[in-house]
């Protein structure tokens, strides 16, 4: 219809030249060429009239009717809008959206859950009971607390999902299942991050406002944002007890910290001493090694340092002379650290070092300080590094203190806990250590004692969370004596009695175990467990003052009443003559997280749920605080408790990007998980940075790298597809580099799933009730033996990865059943079994479907919560006292799933192979879906023709091919495409009647032409001078890899050629 027919009605135009007034008059009778003319003007004035009237309308005409090519419209993904309080179970009986939408299969169902108690142990122990075992097992895990002041990140997500699906599996076995939750402290982190704030809002110090007001600000701000992670892990689906959830500074937790010091104390497990500690000059406190982190630089490197306005220099080694006394010599040593030469008090040559040997014992000058220091001789000294002889700074560096205690050298702090010069350092006294840096520098060289600087490779100790360059400064400090623990905690892997999965990882265990330094607990901070010792101070004169590193004036107590009554006791005076002063200092984090496994239930007292679920199952987390926390929960759970915290140890790989490089804020590869659950613009994660605190140059160079990683922001993948590709990714090794991006894919196999269980609930329809149990009728053909066969399979892997720790393995076996195995074979090829009259045979495989989508969903469901109970709710059950939810359904087994059959197997994998030669040819010559072809199946033999005969309404189906014919002896007609299976099968497509021989052998010949050109360059570009040498090895190998792809191309161009030539 032409768009002026759209309207009605005469035009404006046309009704005005109707209502003018005509005036009577006699035309003037005109020639014929006259009227001829007229006649022509007159038509084209009305053609141009029509144009106008054309266009008239065409304007009038609304926009909505005019005849254009629609634009697609934007799909809008479904929503679950039905009003469901929470707790309550979802709406199921409204129909399935058209697609997959995260949105709506995620809404509602995790407070369902959590009402139906299914989270909590008590759901599988024997009349819900925790003190009764249960014949099927146990199984207890904890959660690696996160720190209160953050938010997850994909490491997170990847420890949750780990988690969680085990846990999820342990469930759905009918064991007795408890994951604890709960969340640290964060000693460090926290007191840093609500330093910030008091200084953001009230321009005030924690010293300005006093300790006991800066705990309660803390306490406050925990409870503001506390729950953020909380919300995070349900938002993932983590199934943790939430009743249970624990914070490791409650009452409780704090109970357990208190106990375990006094005790250690008591045994003499934990002691004062004056000892190197990692130093924040920032944070004024001791950090531990995992809050240092080690900056490599390959040589002269400027530093950004907190508290400097120009970058300090790294990364050089300079060089500089002492002279030796009463004599005209000079002995050369070197530094990466300049200013510390104030604090030297020997210089370290070795013992068999012929240049030197003449000099042992005698004394050098120092430059500046009033002080000789000597010479001596120590093993430990590198004769080929530098000029052999290395100065020796004990109060300030962990190899010159051990050399210091070997020689009985002087410790002198030169530096002091803010970063300054103290009084030792003589004329550079109060300057900040790198001002005094350059200072000595210069005044060495007006010496004459600079000799020079090199370049030097070195590893720079940065403070994790002030970015200060860490100092190393003698401290009196509390330490963990770790010797006999460390030995117990060693040879219980030694003797597996504990497993530690993978088992490379034992080699550091070892290691760190069998080497272990004690442990340095106190942390000079105000929010954390406050160290409940008490140093003695007695009225007494005929008692000397104590001295602060004497053990014997310190006292622990549970209670300060307790500590004064062991005081007295132990210098048997009255209680009214001693004074306590408990230590300012709080523990560090690390140790109230080594209790866990045992605090969270109740310890030091002995609770019903600390015999049930002590000691635990499992631990499982990153290799990377394998000292810090595993090694060290070990040991506690061996000297307080007597046993072992748990069995078994998995230690997940580290989550790195795509690129295989770290997570870090600075390159903007740190990734919310929340994010990618419901994804996010690149403006969006540009907001997320600058709400942060990095640096402004650090911001641009990280939206620079987001820009390349997400040019388009991170769809929306959901949370069963995060979790999904996170463990298909987990192989047991050190790094997993994870692509974003890539998590979509598993989304589209959410789709899959989704689609696959629509079409099978239209197949099993409405009226449809599944028996009691799973069963053959025996009206199954070999299709759907097939199927169970592949079924129980898929079963036999996921139970076996499970038990391994191998996860790929499960989700490649569950990925391949529902995609390869499910949708792309058997799905279609129910389709003709559905639409035909046999009624018998189709109940019988509405029976074998509907085994397959109730067992495979239960397979899928640890790994894929929410998508799993959507579709397996909309599923009848086999009989009314089914549990509710599919999280607590069992998971198939290898009694329920008995179908395996390799032998069908083995025939239908050939069968299936022949599908794909045959849908090669289509390819090959261009055919479409709806040129139905002939195919002939030329057998080697009897044997083979009858199996292959068997499965012919498969091929067919499969390839939509016209007939299939096997057979043996006879030939196959003229004009087919043929193609070899193997050496008992030859496909032969018919072609002829279906394609123009002449335009197919045109547009052949043209491919092949084009494949030729980009062969015959691509070959030039491998033969140039020097190939070998100046081409990469992957670009070489991909080279060699397109030569071989079009190599192939163009004889199965050259074979379908000579085909088409036969029909010629």
């Amino acid at each position: 219809m032409s768009e002026v027919a759209c309207h009605s009605g005469p035009t404006e135009s046309a009704t005005d030249s109707k209502e003018v007034p005509a005036v009577e008059v006699v035309p003037p009778i005109k020639s014929a060429s006259q009227l001829k003319k007229e006649a022509k003007k007159k038509d084209k004035l009305d053609k141009f009239k029509a144009k106008q009237e054309k266009q008239s309308t065409a304007e009038k005409k609304p926009k909505a009717a005019e005849k254009i090519v629609p634009k697609k419209e934007e799909k809008v993904a479904a929503t679950y809008d039905i009003p469901t309080p929470d707790g309550e179970k979802k709406d199921i009986l409204c129909p399935l959206p058209d697609s997959y939408s995260p949105k709506y299969v995620e809404a509602a169902w995790y407070t369902w859950w959590e009402k139906l108690g299914v989270f909590k142990p008590e759901y599988n122990a024997p009349g819900g009971d925790i003190s009764k075992p249960n014949p099927k097992g146990q199984f207890v895990m904890c959660i690696p607390p996160p720190n209160v002041t953050g938010t997850l990140h994909l490491g997170h997500a990847l420890t949750n999902a780990v988690e969680d699906t085990l846990v999820r599996w342990h469930r759905m076995r009918g064991e007795t299942s408890l994951w604890n939750p709960g969340c640290d402290h964060a000693g460090i982190a926290t007191q840093v991050v609500v330093e910030k704030k008091l200084w953001k809002e009230q321009k005030q110090t924690r010293h300005d406002i006093g300790r006991e007001k800066f705990i309660q600000m803390a306490w406050q701000w925990k409870e503001e944002k506390g729950d953020t992670i909380y919300n995070q892990l349900k938002t993932l689906g983590s199934s943790l007890d939430w009743d249970r959830a624990c914070f490791t500074m409650d009452p409780k937790l704090s109970k357990a910290v208190t106990e375990a010091f006094v005790r250690l104390h008591e045994d003499g497990a934990i002691y004062r001493s004056n000892r190197l500690v990692n130093w924040s000059c920032t944070l004024k406190s001791a950090i531990s090694d995992i809050e240092v982190d080690k900056k490599e630089l390959p040589g002269r490197t400027l530093l950004p340092v907190p508290g400097y306005v120009e970058k300090v220099e790294f990364g050089v080694l300079v060089s500089f002379a002492y002279q030796i006394e009463g004599e005209d010599e000079e002995i050369v040593v070197a530094t990466t650290r300049i200013e510390t030469m104030l604090g030297d008090t020997a210089i370290a040559v070795h013992p068999s070092d012929e240049r030197y040997k003449h000099l042992h014992g005698k004394m050098a000058a120092h430059p500046f300080c009033d002080r000789w220091i000597p010479i001596v001789t120590d093993e430990f000294v590198d004769m080929a590094f530098g000029t052999g002889a290395v100065k020796i700074t004990p109060a300030h560096d962990h190899n010159d203190y051990d050399v210091g205690k070997r020689h009985n050298l002087p410790f002198i702090t030169i530096i002091d806990d803010l970063g300054n010069i103290t009084a030792e350092g003589g004329p550079f006294k109060s300057m900040k250590r790198f001002d005094a840096r350059k200072a000595v520098l210069q005044a060495l060289m007006e010496k004459g004692l600079y000799r020079d600087t090199k370049d030097n490779p070195m590893v720079v100790p940065i403070c994790s969370r002030s970015k200060d360059v860490i100092e190393p400064l003698l401290k009196a400090q509390w330490y963990v004596d770790c010797g006999d623990m460390a030995s117990q905690a060693a040879e219980a892997v030694r003797q597996k009695e504990l497993k530690i999965v993978p088992d490379m990882h034992e080699k550091t265990w070892f290691n760190w175990l069998d080497n272990i330094r004690d442990w340095c607990i106190s942390r000079q901070l105000w929010w954390g467990h406050r160290i409940p010792c008490y140093f003695i101070t007695i009225a007494d004169g005929s008692f000397p003052a104590g001295d602060d590193i004497d053990n014997k004036y310190w006292v622990s107590g549970r209670t300060e009443t307790e500590a004064l009554e062991k005081a007295a006791a132990r210098f048997a005076v009255s209680p009214s003559a001693i004074t306590l002063r408990q230590d300012e200092d709080v523990l560090d984090t690390w140790f109230s997280s080594a209790l866990f496994p045992f605090s969270i239930f109740g310890w030091p007292d002995q609770t019903q749920e600390l015999s049930a679920f002590y000691p635990g199952t499992l631990l499982e987390t990153g290799h990377d605080i394998i000292f810090f926390w595993v090694a060290r929960m070990v040991m506690f759970g061996l000297k307080l408790m007597g046993k072992l915290p748990f069995k078994e140890v998995y230690l997940h790989a580290m989550v790195r990007d795509a690129h295989g490089r770290k997570m870090s804020k600075s390159l903007g590869n740190v990734i919310d998980p929340v994010d990618v659950i419901h994804g996010i613009t690149l403006e969006g994660l540009y907001q997320q940075l600058e709400m942060g605190n990095l640096d402004p140059r650090e911001i641009q160079r990280a939206k620079a790298g987001q820009k390349a990683d997400y040019p388009t922001g991170i769809p929306e993948c959901g949370t069963d597809a995060l979790r999904f590709a996170l463990l298909a990714y987990t192989a047991q090794g050190r790094d997993i580099n994870l692509d974003v991006n890539r998590v979509q894919g598993y989304r589209f196999f959410c789709n899959k799933l989704w689609n696959a269980n629509k079409f099978a609930l239209m197949g099993l329809g409405n009226d449809f009730k599944p028996e009691s149990t799973a069963q053959l009728s025996g009206a199954e053909r070999p299709m759907d033996l097939w199927i169970l066969s592949r079924l129980a399979a898929a079963a036999d892997s996921c139970n076996d990865g499970f038990a391994a720790y191998d996860f790929p393995a499960v989700t490649t076996a569950i990925y391949n059943f529902w995609l390869y195995d499910l949708c792309d074979v058997y799905l279609e090829y129910l389709k003709p079994v559905f639409r035909g009259d046999d009624q018998q045979r189709a109940a019988a495989s509405r029976s074998i479907l509907y085994t397959c989508l109730d067992v495979a969903l239960r397979l899928i469901s640890p790994f894929m919560p929410f998508i799993s109970e959507e579709l397996y709710q909309r599923l009848p059950r086999r009989s009314t006292n089914c549990p509710p939810s599919i999280c607590v359904t069992a998971y198939p087994e290898a009694t329920e799933c008995v179908w395996r059959d390799k032998a069908l197997e083995e025939k239908v994998t050939f069968v299936l192979s022949i599908v794909g030669t045959i849908r090669s040819l289509c390819s090959d010559y261009f055919l479409t879906s709806k040129q139905a072809a002939d195919v002939y199946l030329k057998c080697s033999d009897a044997s083979t023709q009858d199996a292959v005969r068997v499965f012919a309404d498969l091929v067919m189906t499969l390839t939509n091919s016209h007939t299939v014919t096997t057979m043996v002896s006879e030939q196959p007609p003229e004009g087919c495409a043929i193609s070899t299976v193997s050496d008992l099968c030859v496909v032969h497509l018919l072609l002829k009647g279906l394609i123009d021989p002449v335009k197919e052998e045109a547009k052949l010949q043209s491919k092949k032409t084009k494949l030729d050109v980009q062969r015959q360059q691509l070959h030039t570009s491998t033969q140039v001078a020097n190939y070998e040498l100046k081409v990469p090895e992957q670009v070489r190998s991909s080279n060699t890899e397109k030569l071989q792809q079009l190599d192939n191309e163009i004889v199965k161009l050259g074979e379908a050629l000579e085909t088409i030539a036969k029909m010629l």
